[in-house]
Formats: C-alpha cells, sequence, structure tokens
C-alpha cells in the first residue's frame, strides 16, 4: 500500500492575508499540519499544494515535499479542495506514481493530533466496506432548534421542534476543519470530499477549530494552551 498525504495552503486567502504561513504560537501555522502528518507516519510522502514561492519554501523548511506548483485554474477563491486533491494527483500520475489512499489536511490545523491521524487511518483500513473517513465534532447546540430571520421577525427554523428537549433530537456533526483519508479510487470516483460509504471520526470540540477569522484565530490558540498543558 502507499499513501499520499496532500496539503493545500494557497496563497490568496482574503480573509486573514497571507493565513497559511501567519505565525501561530512562534510558527508558521502550517507547520503544524506538516509535522503531525510527518509524525504519524501513515504516509509515504507528504506534500503541500500551493501557489506561492513563500509557501513553498516554509513547507519544504518543515519537511514536506513541493514537486509541482498549483495550476491558476485551482488557485483562486472558487476553487475546492477536491479539485486542488485530483490535480495532485493527476500530476503524480504523470510522473508514474499513483497510491492506494490520500490524506487530505487543511493547512490552518494547529490542533491536529499525529494519534489521532493513525487512529483515523487504522479505523479506516480494518473496515472492508468503508470507502474515506472524515473528522468531525459534534454542533454544541442543536441546529434543530436553531432560528431565522424573516420579513425582520425572528422565527424557528423548524417550529415542530418547539418542546422537544435537546437531549431527545439527533446529534448533527460537522466537519472540524483537520483532515479526510480516503481509499484513492473512491475519491476519484466520487470527486468529493464527502464520499460514499465515509466513518466518522470524533473530535472533541476543545481539539478541533475552524479558521476563518481573528476571531477564530484568538479562540485556536486559547485552545492550543488548554491542549499543550493537558498533554504535559
Amino acid at each position: 500500500m502507499s499513501t499520499l498525504c496532500v496539503i493545500p495552503a494557497r496563497g490568496g486567502s482574503k480573509r486573514i492575508p497571507r493565513k497559511n504561513i501567519m505565525p501561530f504560537k512562534g510558527k508558521p501555522i502550517v507547520s503544524y499540519s506538516i509535522e503531525e502528518a510527518l509524525k504519524s507516519n501513515i504516509a509515504d510522502t507528504v506534500m503541500v499544494s500551493t501557489d506561492d514561492e513563500e509557501i513553498a519554501d516554509v513547507a519544504r523548511c518543515y519537511g514536506a515535499e513541493v514537486p509541482f506548483f498549483r495550476s491558476k485554474e485551482n488557485a483562486n477563491d472558487s476553487s475546492g479542495l477536491a479539485e486542488v486533491v485530483i490535480e495532485v494527483l493527476d500530476q503524480y500520475k504523470k510522473k508514474g506514481m499513483t497510491f492506494d489512499y490520500t490524506v487530505l489536511i487543511l493547512a490552518t490545523a494547529p490542533l491536529i493530533q499525529a494519534n489521532s491521524l493513525r487512529e483515523a487511518y487504522k479505523q479506516l483500513l480494518s473496515n472492508p466496506t468503508a470507502e474515506s473517513i472524515c473528522s468531525v465534532a459534534s454542533f454544541s447546540y442543536p441546529p434543530q432548534r436553531g432560528l431565522v430571520i424573516r420579513d425582520g421577525n425572528l422565527v424557528m427554523l423548524h417550529p415542530e421542534n418547539y418542546t422537544a428537549r435537546s437531549q431527545d433530537l439527533e446529534r448533527i456533526y460537522h466537519d472540524c476543519g483537520q483532515f479526510f483519508i480516503f481509499r484513492t479510487n473512491a475519491f476519484v470516483r466520487d470527486k468529493k470530499l464527502y464520499t460514499q460509504n465515509m466513518l466518522p471520526y470524533f473530535v472533541d470540540e476543545t481539539e478541533s477549530q475552524d479558521i476563518d477569522n481573528e476571531t477564530d484565530w484568538k479562540i485556536a490558540e486559547m485552545k492550543y494552551e488548554l491542549l499543550t498543558k493537558k498533554d504535559e
């Protein structure tokens, strides 16, 4: 078996400029994804997909490969992660390299743990019918009791749940912004992150944080400090 780890990190992030290499607790944020991927030892190759020379230099400094640069078509705001990974696999195929498994790790995932990657990889390999696994966390408040604004008025999205107790509602999960692991043939077949026959890998809310703005960044730093203290 051969496994490829792809860490997408384009240079044109808008909400937080240069987000993928901004210092997070003293190191470029992408370095955490690279280091934990390498530490996990689940991939034969850990590479960063980027269109940016500076990001490429940082990636190589922390041990990742950057064997080619991302195309302009897949380096804009509308580019999806699935398209980026497909392009990477195609580029390797041109070099005569194919992979049985593909790991996708987000560049801004400083709370990611090598042990989580190993455990998720093991779960996928041990389940013959599973084709992928995704790191997920549960919503802290039931979305079924969510509120929306319509014609200026605040109303329940699902008024039928007005009297329902939170503990009686089905638990709903979200991708927690850390990693996906695919059987490569299933990913290429479906060409999307959520393939058929996908397993969940549960991550505690305190150990994950999607980073889209400065507030998210500060929360991630606080969680990182808590996680570091817990490890000590």
